[in-house]
C-alpha cells in the first residue's frame, strides 16, 4: 500500500513538471536571461493566459536590447495585441538607427498599424525607389499622339506615411502632368526635341504633396509617336457633315415629292370642276350644243394624236398617203 502511494505521488509530481515545461516557455526565459533581458516566469505565464505567443515578444525584445533600445515588455505586447508585427517594427527601428534616421517606437508602431510595411519604408528612405509609369497617351495641339513613359525616383517620407497617399496617386499625378504638358505644346516636334521640358514642368507642380513619398526626379524614358488624332477627328467630322448633308437632301427631296403630289391634287381637283362648268354653261345658255360637240371632237382628235405619237405613226400613215404602190 505504501509503495502504491509513493508511486502515485511521484506520478503526480512528474505530471506537474511536464505540464509546467509545456505551459511555461523555459527555453525563452533562459534565452532572455542569457541576453541580460530580465523577464520573469510570471510574465511568460501571463502572456500565455492573454493568448500572446511569448516568442513574438521575447525574441524582438532581445534584439532591441542588444541594439541599445530601451523598450519594455508592455510596449511590445500592447502592439502585438493591437494586431501589429512586433518583429518588423523592431527591425525597422534598428535599421533607422543604423541609418541615422530618427524614428520613435510610437511612430513606427503607428505606421505598422496603418497597414504599411515600416521596414520597407525605412529602406526606401535610405535607398530611393524607382517607379516606372505605363505608356501615357497625350496629344499635342497639332493633333499628333505621343506615348510617353517616365521613371519616377521617390523616397519614403516617414512623417507622412500615416495618412499619406501611395504610389498609385503618384503615378496618376505624373500621368496628368504629362498629358497637360504635351497638350500645351504647339507641335509634337517641340516635345520630341526637348523631352526634359516635361520633367521640369511636371516636377515644378509639387505632385508629391499629400503623399507618403518625396519625388526626387522624373526622367523621360521613352517617347513614341502614335496616331494622328487630329486627322482622325477631322475624318469623323467630315463623315458626320456628309451624313447631315445627305439627311438634309433627303428631307428636301421628300418635301419636293410632297409638293408635287399636292399640286397634282390641285390639278385633279380643278379637272373635276370642268364638267360642272360645262353643265353650268349649257344650262345658262352661254354655250350651245354645237359648241359642246365641237369641243368633244377637238378632245377626241387630241386623244387620237396623243395615241399616234405614242406608237410612232404619222398622219400620212393614217390617211394612206404614205403607202407604197
Amino acid at each position: 500500500m505504501g509503495n502504491i502511494l509513493v508511486i502515485s505521488i511521484i506520478g503526480i509530481i512528474g505530471l506537474l513538471i511536464v505540464l509546467f515545461f509545456i505551459f511555461v516557455p523555459i527555453g525563452l526565459w533562459i534565452s532572455s536571461m542569457a541576453a541580460n533581458v530580465k523577464i520573469s516566469i510570471l510574465n511568460l505565464i501571463g502572456m500565455k493566459l492573454r493568448r500572446v505567443v511569448p516568442s513574438r515578444i521575447v525574441i524582438p525584445l532581445i534584439k532591441a536590447r542588444k541594439a541599445g533600445m530601451n523598450l519594455g515588455v508592455n510596449q511590445l505586447e500592447a502592439h502585438y495585441l493591437a494586431g501589429g508585427n512586433v518583429d518588423n517594427v523592431i527591425n525597422a527601428l534598428i535599421a533607422s538607427e543604423r541609418a541615422g534616421i530618427e524614428l520613435p517606437f510610437e511612430k513606427a508602431a503607428a505606421i505598422d498599424l496603418a497597414g504599411r510595411d515600416v521596414l520597407e519604408a525605412v529602406k526606401m528612405s535610405v535607398n530611393p525607389k524607382v517607379i516606372e509609369t505605363t505608356n501615357v497617351s497625350a496629344v499635342a495641339k497639332d493633333g499628333i499622339e505621343l506615348l510617353v513613359k517616365a521613371r519616377v525616383t521617390v523616397r519614403a517620407d516617414l512623417e507622412r506615411l500615416v495618412g499619406g497617399a501611395g504610389e498609385a496617386t503618384i503615378l496618376a499625378r505624373i500621368g496628368e502632368g504629362i498629358v497637360t504638358t504635351v497638350g500645351s505644346a504647339q507641335s509634337h516636334k517641340e516635345v520630341l526635341e526637348n523631352p526634359d521640358d516635361i520633367s521640369k514642368r511636371v516636377l515644378s507642380k509639387g505632385l508629391d504633396s499629400g503623399t507618403a513619398f518625396e519625388i526626387l526626379s522624373i526622367d523621360i524614358a521613352d517617347i513614341d509617336v502614335g496616331r494622328n488624332i487630329g486627322a482622325h477627328l477631322q475624318s469623323l467630322q467630315a463623315e458626320a457633315d456628309k451624313n447631315i448633308a445627305q439627311a438634309k437632301a433627303e428631307e428636301r427631296r421628300a418635301m419636293a415629292v410632297a409638293k408635287e403630289q399636292e399640286m397634282r391634287a390641285y390639278v385633279v381637283e380643278a379637272e373635276a370642276e370642268v364638267p360642272k362648268a360645262l353643265a353650268y354653261a349649257l344650262r345658262e345658255g352661254k354655250m350651245g350644243v354645237m359648241d359642246y360637240y365641237e369641243l368633244q371632237n377637238l378632245k377626241a382628235d387630241t386623244d387620237m394624236r396623243s395615241s399616234i405619237s405614242g406608237t410612232g405613226l404619222t398622219d400620212a400613215d393614217l390617211t394612206g398617203d404614205g403607202r407604197n404602190d
